[in-house]
């Protein structure tokens, strides 16, 4: 089996290769459309092209490089989790949720269904390198990156489900396992596949791209200027409590990484998401409430803070209902707006922190 993933190429390098073939300049086009309009995933189901190079296709190219190996469901239908081998034996997992249209009719996508949205959580890597202590795939260990074809795939096998039961996606977030700005070039590469107006076309603004804090990357990020949206994974607002929780924090500390959000902000007039998993105890304190909102005082920005999910190597509990209300409270009468967001897909491990690669 060819391990050169058809995913893998851009536009470009698809004809380059095609025209090494001395095929014409259009069957680039037309191969392209058939991946990314109507998500075509075998070489025979190409018959807009001759057989003859549709062989050459099965023969030179991967197309089918995530095998779906285990589907899980959670218990209230709204979330499902599926694992895919790749080709080397190893794994990751990638997350559907769907949310109800009468809950998010202004964002949801209007293609004459009525569909609410139907938010894609793709992984990046096998496995994590950063170590949050709280995250099942940082307990894993780092295995390795993924291409950018192997996160395209992602998002284009659940599009083929979608598409076949009339919906389609409506929102991608780069949240799943790995750190996507540890991967950077891979990640962004994947991100101007999905986003190219001859393919996917899917919008820029409806992809979440979320770091732990790698300030060199957001600074290259916020260069770039794209129209990506950007989250940061904080979760503790003085350096002492975000090391012992989130060991990135000693390259990188907090005023830093504040700072080059402010650079961000500034550069683009985003708005830029602070994501805060709420440990009972821990830092869902009015202490640490507090002190947060004096750090991201006049910043253009949006705190999500989630109850933690539990995962098998942290002891960390989620916090209460109450405590998770007052630390809003806290934020909101500093003037930090802050939502307090339900967890998802606990019950089969596919809420934030909970992915890891187990068979």
């Amino acid at each position: 089996m060819s391990t050169t993933l058809i995913y893998d190429l851009s536009l470009p390098e698809l004809a380059s290769l095609l025209a090494e073939w001395g095929e014409p300049v259009y069957r680039a086009q037309q191969i392209w459309q058939g991946l990314y309009r109507n998500f075509w995933n075998t070489p025979e189901e190409f018959t807009n092209l001759p057989a003859v190079l549709r062989q050459k296709l099965a023969e030179s190219l991967e197309f089918n490089i995530l095998v779906p190996s285990t589907t899980l469901q959670s218990s209230d239908g709204e979330t499902v989790k599926t694992l895919f081998q790749l080709y080397d034996g190893k794994a990751i997992e990638t997350v559907l949720m769907k949310y109800d249209p009468s809950a998010a009719l202004q964002q949801a996508q209007r293609d004459g269904s009525g569909q609410g949205r139907r938010t894609l959580c793709v992984s990046t890597q096998v496995g994590c390198a950063m170590g949050c202590v709280f995250c099942a795939t940082g307990q894993m260990g780092f295995k390795r990156h993924l291409s950018s074809g192997e996160i395209v795939t992602q998002v284009m096998y659940s599009a083929r489900l979608l598409k076949d039961q009339g919906e389609v996606v409506t929102n991608v977030v780069v949240m799943g396992m790995g750190e996507p700005f540890h991967n950077y070039d891979n990640t962004m590469a994947a991100i101007d596949r999905l986003n190219d107006p001859e393919g996917y076309n899917f919008g820029a603004r409806r992809i979440t791209i979320s770091t732990v804090g790698l300030v060199p990357a957001i600074r290259r990020f916020t260069a770039e200027k794209r129209q990506v949206n950007l989250a940061i994974s904080l979760h503790a607002a003085d350096d002492a409590l975000r090391a012992s929780m989130l060991p990135v924090n000693k390259r990188y500390p907090i005023d830093k990484l504040i700072e080059a959000c402010r650079e961000y902000v500034a550069a683009t007039g985003r708005r830029i998401t602070f994501e805060w998993a709420l440990v009972s105890g821990v830092n869902d304190t009015p202490g640490q409430a507090h002190l947060l909102a004096s750090k991201l005082k006049g910043l253009l920005c949006h705190v999500n803070a989630i109850p933690l999910n539990p995962t098998e190597g942290y002891s960390g509990k989620a916090t209460t209902r109450q405590h998770a209300e007052e630390f809003k409270e806290i934020l909101t009468r500093s003037g930090v707006p802050c939502t307090n967001r339900l967890r998802r897909g606990v019950d089969i491990q596919a809420g934030c922190g909970q992915l890891a690669s187990r068979f």
